[in-house]
């Protein structure tokens, strides 16, 4: 993976533009809305970074996904309530999606890594056709 594809990078792409649009909000809202935006972007960077390294990854993408999930609403209410341009927003939405995807993607190849508990849970298709040894 070229430096430029790493999570973190396009995490820190997003955060380099995300945050001069977040001072542009009126006052009323660059300390609530816009300070929320921030604050779960940033923690999506700090899930991601522990991810990276620690040997339980599982849970810090969780984590991840889960605050990323809630940046994307935030960042959808602030374009409803005009606070974002329509183009601002579409670059946000695809920064953000992107992340996502790689999130998504890096927990799936920890689902198929992980010990033979955690894949007891995928489809019998997932596992190569093997059937479930929970018992």
């Amino acid at each position: 993976m070229a430096e430029s594809d790493n999570i973190l990078t396009k995490l820190q792409d997003l955060l380099v533009y995300l945050i001069p649009q977040l001072g542009k909000f009126p006052r009323d809202q660059k300390f609530v809305l816009g300070d929320r935006i921030e604050t779960k972007v940033l923690d999506v960077q700090e899930s991601c970074l522990r991810a990276y390294y620690s040997r339980d990854k599982r849970g810090h993408l969780l984590e991840a996904n889960l605050q990323l999930e809630v940046a994307r609403h935030l960042v959808r209410l602030a374009h409803a309530l005009k606070l974002f341009s329509t183009h601002t927003y579409g670059v946000l939405a695809a920064k953000m999606d992107e992340v996502g995807r790689m999130v998504g993607g890096w927990l799936k190849s920890q689902a198929g890594a992980g010990a033979n508990g955690a894949r007891a849970f995928l489809p019998a298709s997932e596992r190569g056709g093997q059937e479930c040894q929970c018992r």
